[in-house]
Order: C-alpha cells, then structure tokens, then sequence
C-alpha cells in the first residue's frame, strides 16, 4: 500500500549535479520539522546531460522520502513540472527549482499561511532578485505587469513557480492538458484562495541559469497567448487602421487621376507599400503565433515521456492521473 503522504516536493532539474545533494539537505530537513517522516520529494529530471540522474538514483536508493524521474529528453521545465504535479501523492505540494534562489525554509511560514487564511495556494512574490542583471530584471518585470494588464484573469506580479498548494489544486491541473503550458498563469485561472509570501530571492547556489534569453521569449509568448487574446485584438486594430487609411489613399489618387493632378515622384509609393507590408506582415505574425498553437493541440501527443524512475510514490499497478505511461 502507499504509505501516508501528507506532503510532496517537486523538483523539476536540469543540469543541476552541482546543487542537487545541498537541495535534498535543506529540502529534507525543513520538510522532516514540518510534517516529520510523511513527506515525499520527487526529483523530475528533464533529460540532464551531466551527472544529474546518478546522484538522483543514489539519493533514492538511501533516502526513503526520495523518488526520481528521468524524462527521455529535455522537455522543458513546465513539462517537467508537469510530470511531478501527475505524479505526487501528498495532501499539499510545495513546487521549488533545485538552484536554491527560493529558499525552502519559507515552507513552515507557507504552511501557517495556509492554515490561517484557509487558503489553497500560498505562492511566493519575490522583493528583491539577486545576482541578476538589470536588463533581466527590467524585461521580468516589464512581462508580469504587461501580462496582468492584457490576461483575461489577474495574475500576481513578481511571482514564479514557487509556491505550496493544496491537492484539490492539483487534481484541477490535473484536468488541463493544453501543450503549450504556462502553469503560473493555469493556477491563477483556477481560482481558489490565494495568498503571497513575500521574500528576497537569492543567486544561485551553484551553477548556471538554464533559462537562456532564447528560452525566455518563448516562454513569454506562451504566457500571452495562452491567457489573452488582446494581441489578435491589436492585430485586428491595426488590420482596420490601415485598411481605412489605404481606402483613402484610394479616393484620394482617383480624385487626383480626374482632377489631371497627379502627383509625381516615387517616394510617397515606397513609403506606403513598406508601412502597409510591414504591418501586414506584423497582423501574419501574431495569426501565426495562435494557429500555431492550434495546431500543436491539435497533436494531442503526449506531454512528456517518462524513459526511467528510481522508485514508485504509488502503490503497485494504480494508474498515474493525466500523464503518459513510462
């Protein structure tokens, strides 16, 4: 039988061998204050390229509360953390990346919170950023707030995935199978009660970041697109906008061609044609964004693909919720 699981922790990794055995310490200690010995931490690992998965497997095989998963590739970290949400078993589930900048021993105070407030999701809103650069410190903050302005739901400002949330949570998730996966945004839009912990987020313990400027657009667009519909909305308006303005250009060249006034010379054409079809091209794009996405659904191929597991958090032959069979 599956043994009693009051908590779980996901740890989606990547490349995190430097870190991985510090973050099982602090992870395990804070956990075995708060909940004693019913707690769970689920290491995802998303196809690492170095000695992650050892040192997951050596882990599990000392350390009871520990499970491992190791993904066939490098599906991307809300894959990841997709496969840890299917996968655990506790009654709250405390989501945290293995680079440490989010401390773990905010998880007592989360969990007072959680009490307190009655609350479902305790996430955690970040006062400071350490050991960042100021151009990623602008864009992060410039995308929150652009987000909470255009989704069609609000959405904290500064917050991550760091956050603890209740199981009924979970199971909602659960039932939302979309490919293109902002998870952040996807509790938000649930709803329930949700309260911050504000914090000071720290540099990393070890390592590099693995979120790339070339990861973090896609990322970004994911985010837009996948709560609001206000850049199909903008494209619309600029489609009306010059519409309107090339149906003047219109009037205005025939009444000139009636009129035997017409003006000569080339630029004023080249300047209409390259504003009209850049912005032509502009309207494309942004349809493109949303068809494309369309089309991925439209797939329904499996989230992620589980190639090896290090030891099951649920009893022998029971289905896993919402995710692909390893």
């Amino acid at each position: 039988m599956t043994r009693s699981v009051s908590l779980s922790v996901i740890i989606p990794c990547f490349n995190e061998s430097l870190v991985i055995r510090e973050t099982h310490r602090r992870v395990a200690a804070v956990c075995q204050d708060c909940v004693e010995n019913t707690f769970e931490i689920l290491f995802i690992d998303d196809g690492s390229r170095d000695d992650t998965w050892a040192i997951i497997s050596d882990l599990s095989s000392r350390e009871p509360a520990v499970s491992g998963v190791r993904l066939a590739r490098n599906f991307g970290h809300q894959f990841a953390l997709t496969a840890g949400l299917d996968l655990c078993a506790g009654e709250n589930v405390l989501v945290i990346d293995a680079d440490l900048q989010d401390p773990p021993e905010l998880l007592p105070e989360m969990l007072r919170l959680m009490a307190d407030t009655g609350a479902d999701i305790v996430y955690g809103k970040r006062r400071r950023r350490e050991d960042e650069s100021s151009f990623k410190r602008a864009t992060a903050s410039l995308f929150y707030r652009l987000l909470n302005r255009m989704a069609e739901v609000s959405m904290p400002v500064d917050a991550g995935d760091f956050r603890l949330m209740s199981h009924r949570v979970i199971e909602q998730l659960r039932q939302m199978p979309e490919q293109q996966r902002y998870i952040r945004g996807m509790v938000s839009w649930l709803g329930f009660k949700q309260v911050p912990i504000e914090y000071d987020r720290q540099g990393r313990f070890a390592g590099s970041t693995k979120y790339s400027l070339k990861k973090m657009i896609p990322f970004a667009l994911d985010g837009f697109t996948s709560f609001s519909i206000v850049p199909l909305r903008i494209a619309s308006t600029f489609g009306i906008t010059f519409g309107l303005l090339g149906l003047a250009g219109l009037v205005y060249a025939l009444g000139s061609w009636w009129l035997g006034t017409v003006v000569s010379g080339w630029t004023s054409v080249i300047i209409a044609i390259l504003l009209l079809g850049g912005m032509q091209l502009l309207v494309v794009g942004v349809l493109g964004e949303y068809i494309g996405r369309i089309y991925l659904e439209s797939k329904r191929r499996p989230l992620y693909v589980i190639e090896q597991t290090t030891c099951s958090t649920r009893a022998a032959g029971e289905d896993v919720p919402g995710g692909p069979a390893a």
